[in-house]
């Protein structure tokens, strides 16, 4: 039992607060082995002898405060999953954790939202099972965006007219604006947590003045600048992403989804191959030969990637996406766009609008540079009935790719 158990260290310089969470997760002792450390420094020393899973730090403690712990944490174990529990709400205290910090917890923090977090946190480290892969994507702070589009928001942002509408559109064009902004609204680093997936949303209630402080100090936008990625058009990537996130959007409308969720698919459509950049740009070499094989044994991207690289661009971007507290929705379209049936949810859902559009989005574009391309699981589709309805959805998505609809 002891080794199936996830290890949580926190860390406090208020002994009462660590004996309040000690009492407050007791219940949590079968499934989870609970360190607690005064100070930075012994946290750092306790890492050095023991592995854990997640670290939970306050960021005002005397000597190292926590975000200097968390910068060290994230250079030293990577892997770690990096969580702020602090009752500070000043602007510089705030953006000094948003590059270490994978989410933010505000005090108080109800018992029942901070186990709902850490149980999410210690699922993922089971998504991925490719420890070096998992490292990387553990210590990403940022993902570059691409340089026409960074300029375009750094342009607006920079004008005397600034407007909030204009940069939500930017951000909503780029998958990796979009999971950023995303993960500050989704956590509490800037207000109570919420479940937004809409990137205008996301700008609206973080503030143009916000917006400014965290791209113009680079503490979250990067902009790529020369790219690594072996056999991979990130232009062509973009294109394929964003209107497989149109078209989500209109099949989950057409299926009359909730206007949340209609949102969540639209996301998780955009969001759905961010694991591939991820690896193609850390791992060049093996994202090249990834493709070489593909192309060779006549094999689908995914088989390719776990037959070399022991993990899916698919399971890649769900870690992150689930890391930086995205809604579980747009984590499971991510997750499983490939496989649905994998996802235990039935019924019609985000994820279901998120494999169809991508497969259909392959099906028009001839210049994807994919041979074999992904297909439709008629099967998964026939056992929830709604079989029936793929003409439609293909009908939709027809005349959304004619009509250009790509101004969202």
């Amino acid at each position: 039992m002891e080794e199936t158990k996830k290890r949580i260290l926190f860390v406090d310089d208020e002994p009462r607060l660590l004996e309040g969470l000690q009492r407050t997760l007791r219940s949590m002792r079968q499934e989870w082995e609970m360190r607690f450390a005064g100070s930075g420094q012994e946290a750092l020393e306790y890492l050095s002898k023991e592995p854990v899973d997640v670290i939970v730090s306050d960021m005002l403690m005397p000597g190292m405060d926590g975000a200097q712990l968390l910068i060290e944490v994230m250079k030293r174990h990577p892997q770690i999953a990096r969580i702020v529990l602090s009752g500070h709400s000043e602007e510089e205290t705030i953006l000094k954790s948003v590059r270490p910090a994978h989410q933010y917890l505000a005090k108080p923090c109800d018992a029942e939202t901070l186990k709902s977090l850490l149980m999410s946190a210690c699922a993922l480290r089971d998504l991925l099972a490719e420890e070096s892969i998992k490292r990387i994507v553990s210590s990403m702070d940022s993902i570059p965006s691409l340089p026409s589009l960074y300029a375009e928001i750094i342009e607006e942002l920079h004008s005397p007219n600034a407007s909030i509408q204009k940069v939500g559109t930017i951000v909503s064009k780029d998958m990796r604006m979009t999971v950023k902004i995303l993960q500050l609204v989704n956590s509490a680093f800037f207000g109570p947590r919420r479940h937004v997936s809409s990137p205008a949303q996301a700008v609206s209630l973080l503030g143009l003045d916000t917006i400014k402080a965290l791209v113009l100090s680079g503490h979250i936008f990067t902009q790529l600048d020369s790219p690594k990625a072996t056999g991979l058009s990130l232009e062509r990537l973009w294109r394929h992403s964003f209107l497989t996130g149109i078209l989500a959007k209109a099949i989950a409308r057409e299926e009359k989804l909730e206007q949340l969720l209609v949102d969540d698919s639209f996301i998780a459509g955009l969001l759905h191959d961010l694991g591939k950049p991820i690896l193609a740009i850390n791992f060049p070499e093996r994202y090249g030969e990834i493709q070489r094989v593909a192309k060779e044994k006549n094999l689908c991207l995914s088989e390719a990637e776990s037959a070399i690289m022991g993990a899916t661009h698919s399971e890649v971007g769900a870690y992150l996406a689930g890391l930086w507290g995205l809604p579980d929705p747009i984590v499971e379209g991510l997750a499983f766009h490939h496989y649905p049936a994998k996802c235990r949810g039935q019924g019609f859902s985000p994820l279901l609008a998120v494999h169809v559009a991508n497969v259909l989005e392959h099906q028009e574009d001839s210049s994807d540079g994919e041979q074999t391309k992904p297909q439709i699981n008629s099967d998964h589709l026939s056992r929830l009935g709604m079989i029936n309805r793929l003409a439609v959805w293909q009908e939709i998505c027809r005349r959304a790719i004619q009509e250009g609809e790509t101004n969202e």
